[in-house]
């Protein structure tokens, strides 16, 4: 699977390039309000967290470019359990990716874009940590693939803000219901 995808990508970064009027290469980073949803997931809090990594506007004309970013995102939600006689702990599950978006940039107004499309995560990390310990989680999926939508305002200059949110279509664990969501606001700069 991982496979598919990659050469997908490749082939698809390929073809845009050759068609593209524009390239600009950046970096970003922000904060991320992660979550799941599904059955019981009301009863669980989120966590907060961040992400870091590179970006990729390719500009086919003043209203339409393709973005795909490469991102390490760090996700996952925290609840309580009751551990009976023990008490009740409050545990934390932390997911880490490394995500790919590959979205649509609609220029609406110069300098402001909507974007929307697909995302690829790649898990490399996930652990349980509760009352001061932490084991790794068993099960997790490692492809993750979700939906994305948001908007992007670019300055003159270079800098950019984002804001996103990301709901995920392919369940965390192999038989559960719990599916990643994530809004995520970002800062960056556009190099050239």
């Amino acid at each position: 699977m991982k496979k598919i995808i990659l050469f997908t990508a490749i082939t698809m970064f390929a073809f845009t390039t050759a068609n593209a009027q524009g390239i600009s290469f950046g970096a970003k980073a922000g904060l991320n309000l992660a979550s799941v949803t599904g059955d019981g997931s009301d009863e669980v809090d989120g966590r907060t967290a961040f992400h870091i990594g590179a970006v990729v506007n390719i500009e086919f004309s003043e209203l339409f470019a393709l973005q795909p970013e490469v991102l390490y995102s760090a996700q996952g939600f925290s609840d309580d359990v009751d551990l009976g006689d023990l008490g009740m702990f409050e545990s934390t599950v932390k997911l880490d990716y490394i995500i790919v978006p590959v979205l649509a940039d609609i220029t609406i107004v110069e300098g402001l874009s909507l974007q929307g499309g697909p995302q690829f995560g790649f898990n490399i990390s996930s652990e349980l940590e509760a009352d001061g310990e932490t084991g790794e989680i068993e099960g997790v999926e490692t492809v993750d693939i979700a939906a994305a939508i948001g908007a992007q305002f670019e300055l003159p200059i270079g800098l950019f803000f984002q804001a996103r949110y990301v709901t995920g279509l392919t369940e965390i664990v192999d038989g559960g219901d719990f599916k990643n969501s994530n809004i995520s606001i970002s800062a960056g700069w556009f190099f050239n």
